[in-house]
C-alpha cells in the first residue's frame, strides 16, 4: 500500500454515564443506538461552542457599514425555433 490515510479513526473509550440520562438523550435525539446518541450529543456540543465564539463578535465593530450588494439580472431565456 502506498500513501497515507489521513483522518481520525474511531476511538474506543470507557465512560460512566447515568443510565437514565443516556436513555432520555437517546429518546430526545431519535437515535437508534447509544453510540449514535453520544455522537450526536458531541456534535451538538461542538456546534454550540462554535456558535458562542461567533456570537462573541456581535457588535465588536461599532463603526461597520453595510456592504452594498447588487443582484445580477437573470439570463434571458433563448427561444428554440
Amino acid at each position: 500500500m502506498y500513501g497515507k490515510i489521513v483522518g481520525m479513526a474511531a476511538v474506543k473509550k470507557t465512560v460512566n454515564i447515568d443510565a437514565k440520562l443516556l436513555k432520555d438523550a437517546k429518546a430526545a435525539c431519535g437515535a437508534t443506538t447509544y453510540t449514535e446518541t453520544i455522537r450526536q450529543g458531541l456534535q451538538a456540543l461542538v456546534r454550540n461552542a462554535a456558535y458562542e465564539r461567533l456570537q462573541a463578535f456581535l457588535g465588536s465593530e461599532p463603526n461597520a457599514q453595510d456592504v452594498p450588494r447588487r443582484r445580477e439580472k437573470p439570463a434571458r431565456k433563448r427561444r428554440v425555433a
